[in-house]
């Protein structure tokens, strides 16, 4: 125990902590919504093609596996009222050129279509995926592989927003229109507009991917880079994982005296 009060000590003493806090950017990457609704409107500019029934389904999967990189993305439709839930009723997944909408609703999620979400080979984007993945396993028991989390990935870039629309915002100065979100992804025939709305949330991931990787952003000298001023909030960010992680250590520290003790 000793070995941890020591570091802890150690860490926060004056000089040590604030040589800590030195080496921190401190600034952000954040847009607010005035901002965003005042960029112009980003477009698909790719084909959409939706697939309602089974014949369509292998020639679909077998273009998104000839792909690099699959944005991907699901719809459910919204409740009104306490107590009504709903199914995921449609899955996005995007190339840079061609967006297929497979309403789940409709065929479900065919083996093709599943073992091609659980392939740990085939490169796939998302945002807030374990949201998606958690609505998934109520139609499904795939376990999904191969997936990138926008949400880790954009914090690298000290990237604070972590929806897409703002992530979108910050990178290419456009807004992905939302008022579509709420409409009736069960309805018998999706609208122009809501497959448009579709096809760009699955497309947007694959264009921030690449945006980052190809390393295009550099939040240096981003329009939206916010100096963060309290120098107190800078301290927390610090202070608050740090106590997390030393708490972690001394209870596997206490786990394992208990064990040898034959407490367990």
């Amino acid at each position: 125990m000793k070995l941890w009060s020591n570091y802890a000590s150690e860490f926060f003493s004056k000089t040590t902590y604030n040589r800590y806090i030195d080496r921190r950017q401190m600034y952000k990457i954040a847009i607010d919504k005035t901002e965003v609704n005042s960029l112009p409107q980003v477009v698909f500019p790719g084909k959409v093609v939706v697939i309602d029934s089974m014949f369509q389904l292998k020639a679909a999967v077998d273009v998104l596996r000839k792909a690099d990189v699959v944005g991907f993305d699901t719809e459910t439709r919204p409740s009104f009222r306490k107590g009504e839930h709903h199914k995921v009723a449609l899955i996005q997944l995007s190339t840079s050129d061609i967006c297929f909408l497979f309403r789940v609703n409709k065929i479900g999620v065919p083996q093709v279509l599943a073992d091609y979400l659980a392939d740990d080979h085939c490169l796939k984007i998302g945002l807030s995926t374990q949201d998606d993945f958690r609505q998934l396993s109520k139609v499904t028991d795939v376990a999904p592989g191969g997936f990138v989390e926008l949400q880790k990935m954009v914090g690298r870039y000290n990237i604070s927003d972590i929806s897409l629309q703002k992530i979108f915002a910050i990178l290419f100065n456009q807004k992905i229109s939302k008022s579509q979100r709420l409409t009736n992804w069960e309805c018998e025939s999706l609208t122009d507009s809501q497959q448009r709305y579709a096809a760009i949330d699955a497309w947007a991931c694959v264009k921030i991917y690449e945006y980052l990787i190809q390393g295009e952003f550099n939040p240096e000298t981003s329009p939206y880079k916010k100096e963060i001023e309290n120098e107190e909030q800078i301290k927390m960010s610090v202070f608050v994982p740090l106590c997390l992680f030393l708490y972690l250590c001394v209870m596997a520290w206490m786990g394992r005296e208990r064990l040898a003790d034959g407490d367990y």
